[in-house]
C-alpha cells in the first residue's frame, strides 16, 4: 500500500494542432502573388523616423541624417587612405631613423679610428 496514496500517473497530453497556422500554403501562386507581391526588394524598415534598407550586407540610412549615406561611404573610403598613407610614410621615418643612427655610428668609429692612428703616427716620431 502506498503512503501517500494512489502511484504517479500523468496524464495524456493533448494532440498537437497543424504545424503552420498561417493560411498562405492553402492559396494557389496567383493568389499568393497578388498577395504579397510580384517583387519583395531588399529589406527596410523605420525606426524613429529614420528609414533603414539593407543592401550588400549592411544597413544603409535613406533619410533622416544631415549627410547623405554616399558621403559618408566616401568619407570612410577616404579615411582609410589615409590612415594607409600614415602607416606607409611612419614606416618610411622608421628605416630613414635606422639608416641615420646606422650613419652615426660609422661616423664615430671613424673618427675614433682616425684619432687612434694620429696618435699611434704622433708616438713613432
Amino acid at each position: 500500500m502506498p503512503l501517500f496514496g494512489n502511484t504517479f500517473s500523468p496524464k495524456k497530453t493533448p494532440p498537437r494542432k497543424s504545424a503552420s497556422l498561417s493560411s498562405l500554403h492553402t492559396l494557389d501562386r496567383s493568389t499568393r502573388e497578388i498577395e504579397l507581391g510580384l517583387e519583395y526588394g531588399p529589406p527596410a524598415m523605420n525606426i524613429g523616423g529614420q528609414s533603414l534598407k539593407f543592401e550588400d550586407g549592411q544597413w544603409i540610412t535613406e533619410s533622416g541624417g544631415n549627410t547623405s549615406n554616399k558621403e559618408v561611404q566616401r568619407l570612410k573610403k577616404r579615411n582609410l587612405q589615409l590612415e594607409e598613407e600614415n602607416n606607409l610614410l611612419k614606416s618610411k621615418i622608421e628605416v630613414l631613423m635606422d639608416m641615420l643612427t646606422e650613419t652615426t655610428v660609422e661616423y664615430h668609429l671613424m673618427k675614433t679610428e682616425n684619432e687612434d692612428m694620429k696618435t699611434q703616427h704622433r708616438r713613432k716620431k
